[in-house]
């Protein structure tokens, strides 16, 4: 079984680049775009923070005992990388009549931006996206960096990252193991190898649709989803779903996979066959068949030349996408962070996608 990401075939051909990704904190930078009008008052403090160097899981359990409270009653829409410069907003629950400056907490690796009350707290996947400024060193051809970003921007396939597996591969290990029969009790584990079963499978339907068709050609009957949301529908290619598709109302997708055959395609399901096993685990499971987009396209994506062999990278995208599935089509990117940080904590759970 394929497991790494590198193995996935290319929508525009493999780069002949190859450069040097995270070698310190400020060349990875994630700013976190939420789309909230805050109330102003009401039970949970929302805290805009820059953090740097620490998981999204240190920092809230920072804001737990400043407040408190227990870690699991510190929400955020989304983890972010531990190796980067990422802002992002935790909400924390504080008594009206209690009044806390968590600006006392800032140091190096924590900055507090903003403070404001709201009614509720964040959920996850509240946020509307991710704004990304990427710096790779020691670019080894950047000429075909620079001449695939034209291509870029029209698209690339919208293929889960590396961290979502685990370290080696482990989170698939493990789910081989689980639908072999054995038990995971740690809830948060067995969910985390739930989901990399899940994308996985996606990872490996796109790349075999990228191999033989691209992304841009539609087949005879497909199983649309409508953009920014999570609702799907089948139905054979015509002349409205054409100009839907241009005016991008509805959008391609790939199964992420869980019980029977709805909402899968002929074609899809002649695919799934090697992962017959992994299907019947997931179904098993109880989870419902669900959609994920087949393309992600960078917004606003710019590109800037630092020095011969510098390149800055900034664009936009939905949550739950990775900036990596954009630098693969770019550039072979080589993550360095562990030249330059220790080795306290995992990030297992970091997701730069989140």
């Amino acid at each position: 079984m394929k497991t790494s990401v590198s193995d996935l075939n290319y929508l525009y051909g493999e780069p002949l680049a190859r450069a040097e990704f995270k070698s310190q904190p400020e060349d990875f930078m994630v700013d976190e775009i939420l789309d909230i009008d805050f109330t102003g008052e009401g039970e949970h403090v929302c805290l805009q923070i820059v953090k740097k160097g620490e998981n999204t899981a240190f920092i809230a359990r920072k804001l737990a005992a400043f407040a408190g409270v227990a870690p699991r009653d510190v929400s955020y829409g989304g983890l972010k990388d531990r190796h980067g410069v990422c802002t992002q907003w935790f909400s924390v629950p504080v008594p009206i009549k209690q009044e806390l400056d968590f600006s006392t907490l800032n140091c190096d690796s924590l900055f507090v931006l903003k403070q404001v009350r709201h009614n509720r707290k964040l959920r996850t996947g509240c946020h509307k996206g991710n704004r990304f400024t990427i710096t790779l060193r020691n670019v080894s051809e950047p000429l075909d960096l620079l001449s695939r970003v034209n291509a870029v921007r029209q698209g690339v396939p919208n293929y889960f990252g590396e961290q979502r597996f685990g370290h080696d591969g482990y989170n698939l290990e493990m789910a081989q193991r689980l639908f072999d029969g054995e038990r995971i009790r740690d809830k948060k584990l067995r969910g985390l190898v739930i989901s990399a079963a899940r994308s996985h499978i996606f990872n490996q339907l796109v790349s075999r649709r990228v191999a033989e068709h691209g992304l841009a050609k539609t087949w005879h009957r497909e199983v649309f989803m409508l953009s920014g949301s999570n609702a799907f529908f089948e139905e054979d290619i015509s002349d409205e779903l054409i100009v839907r598709l241009l005016e991008a109302d509805i959008v391609l997708s790939a199964p992420m996979l869980g019980k029977g055959e709805k909402g899968l395609t002929a074609l899809e399901i002649e695919w799934l066959k090697p992962f017959a096993d992994w299907w019947q685990g997931l179904g098993a499971l109880g989870l419902k068949n669900e959609r994920r987009a087949l393309r992600v396209i960078p917004e606003n994506l710019t590109v800037k030349t630092l020095d011969a062999t510098t390149v800055q990278l900034s664009f936009d995208l939905p949550k739950g996408c990775y900036a990596t599935a954009i630098l693969r089509e770019l550039v072979h990117h080589e993550d360095v962070s562990h030249r330059n940080y220790d080795k306290k904590g995992s990030n297992q759970d970091e997701d730069p996608a989140q």
